[in-house]
């Protein structure tokens, strides 16, 4: 990015990087400033990129210097207040808006896409916050057609991603407001966790999920649609899905496992969990099942660990479900199940297996 210019620069872009484009309001939404000029003209261009994101599983939000109410009643007339997940509609700078917003979404800053048509303010973004894409209003119809906005499957996941946000938004603020403890709200939410073999309709959730999860990714390897259909139709391995749900709706598929079935031990090739479900005390549920699949077999149980920087959550999981280091090689850590270890899953949440 050339923080000169706040403009996204050529080279090689990751495709399907930008998870959340954040747009400013003034002379980019709509034309005319909404404070001196009462009507503004929305720009129908600019609504059909937000539609087309939004289906693709692209977020969308707003980080504008606006009086708020003024601007979210404006947004509702025009029809589009469902569009925007936590809206930063404020007099702060607008990297303290996109910083925000990366909190509130669990994402990391570069993630984040803003469009804006002020010159000063993609400076101010692109300096505090270099991470983030800068892209001048002007220019949005060729920056949004760059890779990095364009994920490598669109699901049917995906189309429901904002949904899931809205929902995961309500969750949070009924956390807030929740009186009681921790395990007390967990069983209000109802949940349901349920482990399947993966589906050849799973896969492109699935590859998704191993690009897109860092922190609770064992070995922070990704896998392509083709290597996980060989995986999943190999007799010597099995791949598993998990989904959840609860009383708000559907998280998605949330996690996958990669086993490879050895004579004397059963290897953990692959273990990896959505961020979005971190905090839904669920992380060492798959896990546990895995377990319990090897000591039904009578076989033994080992995973590979990769430190990468990033997936110190899933080492921790690891220990809590009786798990030894055995082997190193630099990074590469070979684990050791302790199978007399089970743990049932909690009780707030119902497990579901499908065979």
């Amino acid at each position: 990015m050339n923080p000169a210019t706040g403009a996204v620069l050529p080279g090689t872009p990751k495709q399907g990087r930008i998870k959340c484009v954040v747009w400013d309001l003034d002379n980019t939404l709509w034309d005319g400033v909404l404070l001196e000029d009462g009507e503004v003209t929305l720009r129908r261009t600019v609504v059909d990129h937000i539609h087309r994101l939004d289906r693709m599983g692209v977020l969308n939000s707003i980080a504008s210097r606006n009086d708020h109410e003024a601007a979210m009643a404006k947004l509702a007339e025009f029809g589009l207040t469902k569009m925007f997940l936590a809206p930063q509609i404020n007099w702060n700078a607008k990297s303290d808006s996109i910083r925000h917003l990366a909190g509130v979404l669990n994402l990391g800053l570069d993630a984040f896409a803003f469009i804006d048509d002020q010159p000063f303010e993609r400076f101010e973004v692109a300096a505090a916050l270099p991470e983030v894409a800068c892209v001048d209003a002007c220019d949005v119809d060729s920056a949004l057609a760059g890779p990095e906005f364009r994920p490598r499957f669109v699901t049917d996941e995906s189309a429901k991603r904002r949904l899931m946000y809205q929902a995961q938004l309500t969750r949070d603020a009924l956390e807030r407001d929740f009186v009681g403890t921790n395990e007390a709200f967990l069983a209000d939410l109802g949940m349901t966790f349920t482990i399947a073999p993966a589906r050849r309709e799973d896969l492109q959730r699935a590859e998704e999920l191993t690009i897109r999860t860092n922190q609770l990714n064992a070995t922070g390897r990704t896998y392509s649609y083709d290597e996980l259909d060989a995986l999943r139709e190999s007799p010597g391995h099995l791949l598993l899905v998990a989904s959840l749900t609860d009383r708000f709706g559907s998280y998605g598929k949330i996690g996958l496992a990669l086993v490879e079935k050895g004579a004397d031990d059963w290897w953990l090739r692959m273990m990896l969990m959505s961020c979005r479900v971190m905090s839904r005390g669920v992380g060492m549920v798959l896990l546990n099942h895995v377990m319990r699949l090897a000591r039904e077999a009578g076989a033994g149980l080992r995973a590979d660990f990769v430190e990468t920087g990033r997936n110190r959550m899933m080492q921790i999981t690891y220990a809590f479900s009786g798990f030894r280091e055995v082997a190193r090689d630099g990074a590469h850590v070979v684990l050791a199940a302790d199978l007399d270890a089970l743990q049932a899953p909690p009780g707030y949440v119902r497990l579901e297996v499908t065979r």
